[in-house]
């Protein structure tokens, strides 16, 4: 029976590179996927190419890139392709690096695709009166919207492939897209196939965070152990023309995979688990069951699905003021007290001098920062971090907050040290719901010289 070979090259934007390199050489796959798109990060890149027409795109491609394309197109091995999203803001910049490196390392004749379609910020524009999740017009907005992206769904990527593209770079596509657009065209199932797309998204979305179902985010000393966390391997899925996927990972590498790690993955972002929307198939969950066939080795059965979706998902990124933060450490007997009233020193001169913040969070790291004084206070400690937080509505205030603590250095209590600020943009995001006729994904394909 033909069966297919996909692995996952990382789960989100900073994620390892070792990993990767070691599904390329050692797993016998037909695809690498690297998932590195969040909705804040395409909002920064959109940022950043506003700053620099060239940029927008993931900064590690380049590493990755250099990494893995040298087991693509390997002679006397599985033939092995790369679809990724780090194109982010801009794919066919991305698309230009990666053949430059591929000139470098001399693989000519390798084709590369861009996919894009997914930038539908002039879309919006052109309707001010649509609202957002959050309740704002697009109208609202005005001028501070930077950045609207679509969740494209497979077809792009099915296009790029049909066209034999050794590597596909897209912008915003769907995290379970990545992995289920391989499928599809391997398997040739219909667009209307929403069983085996259902199945497909399942394998797609246990894969799409890398690390985490192979182990990483798991691991809880002595609950729940992980053996040889530091060289965590990355999952791989070995699927069935009727999208039955068998979850692993390379031999000897370290990390865990059965049924707890898929169970965890399986509920990780999913908000109804018989209704996953995605732009591809309204998935169904519900009925999934997990199997250990062996070490490291699970079978992952009972996906469903249904039609997918009319509209499709956009992610909106805006301006929406600066926060100003400043951190000072405190140490040695009665170190909380002092700290404390650090803080509330600060709230008192932000009061004084006028400087207008629209939240703000005083808090001592390790001790209330997380739960507050809900749990009640345990032994107190001897070393203790005053972190003073705030939104404001420009950067001089968010300046002056930050230089506020930075103050206390000789303006307060006694024993504080190691100050640090920083001032910094917010980049909120929003979502709207798009016809889908509206975000139409565009091609792009060059081949190496």
């Amino acid at each position: 029976m033909q069966t297919l070979r996909i692995g996952a090259g990382a789960g989100y934007s900073g994620d390892r590179l070792e990993p990767a390199i070691e599904l390329a050489r050692d797993g016998q796959l037909d695809y690498l996927i690297f998932e590195c798109l969040a909705e804040r990060t395409i909002a920064l890149a959109q940022q950043a190419r506003l700053a620099d027409p060239a940029a927008g795109y993931d900064p590690l491609l380049g590493a990755r890139m250099r990494g893995v394309l040298p087991y693509v197109r390997q002679p006397g091995r599985r033939r092995l392709r790369i679809i990724s999203n780090m194109g982010a803001a801009n794919p066919q910049a991305a698309a230009q690096h990666v053949l430059a490196i591929a000139r470098e390392l001399g693989l000519s004749g390798l084709k590369v695709a861009a996919v894009e379609g997914d930038d539908v910020l002039e879309v919006l524009r052109a309707h001010p009166e649509w609202t957002l999740d959050n309740g704002s017009s697009v109208a609202a907005l005005g001028q501070r919207m930077v950045s609207a992206n679509a969740y494209l769904g497979v077809e792009g990527i099915l296009q790029a492939l049909a066209e034999d593209a050794d590597v596909v770079i897209t912008g915003r596509v769907a995290d379970p897209s990545l992995f289920l657009a391989p499928q599809v065209h391997a398997f040739g199932w219909a667009e209307d196939d929403w069983l085996r797309r259902g199945r497909g998204t399942l394998t797609g979305h246990l894969l799409e965070c890398a690390g985490q179902v192979s182990g990483g985010y798991f691991a809880d000393p002595g609950l729940k152990e992980v053996p040889d966390l530091a060289r965590l391997g990355f999952p791989l899925a070995e699927i069935d023309p009727d999208g039955i996927a068998r979850i692993s990972k390379v031999a000897g590498s370290g990390g865990r995979i059965d049924v707890a790690t898929c169970t965890e993955q399986l509920l990780y972002e999913v908000h109804d688990p018989s209704r996953y929307l995605t732009p591809d198939v309204t998935a169904d969950f519900s009925a999934v069951a997990f199997e250990l066939l062996g070490p490291d080795q699970v079978l992952a059965s009972g996906a469903q699905g249904q039609s997918r979706p009319e509209r499709l998902k956009v992610t909106v990124g805006y301006r929406d003021g600066w926060i100003g933060e400043g951190q000072m450490s405190y140490g040695g007997p009665n170190a909380v007290a002092r700290a404390r009233l650090a803080g509330q020193v600060v709230e008192q001169r932000l009061a004084l001098t006028g400087v207008a913040v629209q939240e703000l969070r005083c808090e001592l790291m390790g001790v209330d920062s997380l739960h507050g004084s809900t749990f009640g206070a345990a032994a107190e400690p001897w070393e203790v971090r005053l972190r003073v937080a705030g939104r404001c509505a420009t950067r001089e205030a968010a300046q002056a907050l930050a230089n506020e603590v930075e103050t206390l250095y000789t303006n307060g209590p006694a024993g504080g040290g190691g100050a640090t600020r920083q001032v910094r943009e917010v980049l909120a995001v929003a979502s709207v719901l798009l016809p889908r006729e509206l975000a139409v994904p565009r091609v792009h394909l060059e081949v190496c010289p």
